[in-house]
């Protein structure tokens, strides 16, 4: 999976989301254009690369914020407000997902087919594919710090805007979302030459 560039930077003004909140569609379809990477960005690596999951949740993301962009009182910045929704509404359906999925089911992990003239390439595609895998397995409070830092680019006060917590329960979480992760890579210890 292509990684996006961090875009941790307000996009509009005010008056698109005043527009937004007056019912204008041309301003609603400014604001999509604007936030629809951003809202996927963090969907699919919430979903562990899942695009049809994530493409499912980020159209019900913008679907509700048709009706509650009428809520933003403007105390916080208006992307701590979309990344509370893209957050909620993740961790939402995969509640959902993990009370139908039959028990015992797994995500299959990508191997190494063949480690010919393409050596780098398929062990690179190796290691992103586990540590996507690795992710996806972490719970939610772990999984979305470690999102919103790593892929969103976003600072500790930002994220604690984001998830409504302090920054000391930021820190602790990516510390626990960090050996957590050395924990389930191990195996990769050796396989990742800094650098490539």
């Amino acid at each position: 999976m292509e990684q996006r560039p961090l875009m941790a930077e307000p996009i509009i003004d005010e008056r698109v989301i005043e527009a937004c909140q007056d019912g204008d569609r041309e301003a609603f379809r400014v604001l999509f254009e604007a936030y629809k990477d951003r809202v996927f960005s963090i969907a699919v690596y919430s979903f562990g690369g899942d695009e049809g999951a994530a493409s499912d949740v980020s159209q019900q993301i913008f679907l509700k914020l048709m009706t509650a962009i009428a809520q933003f009182r403007g105390d916080s910045a208006f992307t701590t407000w979309l990344y509370r929704l893209v957050v909620n509404a993740c961790i939402d359906e995969q509640r959902k997902r993990r009370r139908l999925l039959p028990f015992g089911e797994s995500t299959p992990m990508s191997k190494v087919e063949d480690r010919r003239p393409q050596e780098k390439h398929y062990a690179r595609r190796e290691v992103a594919d586990c540590v996507q895998a690795a992710i996806k397995e972490l719970r939610p409070k772990l999984r979305m710090p470690i999102l919103l830092k790593y892929v969103e680019g976003l600072s500790y006060e930002e994220i604690a805007n984001v998830l409504n917590c302090s920054k000391g329960t930021v820190a602790s979480r990516l510390n626990r979302g960090h050996q957590a992760l050395a924990r389930k890579l191990s195996h990769l210890r050796g396989e990742v030459v800094l650098g490539d």
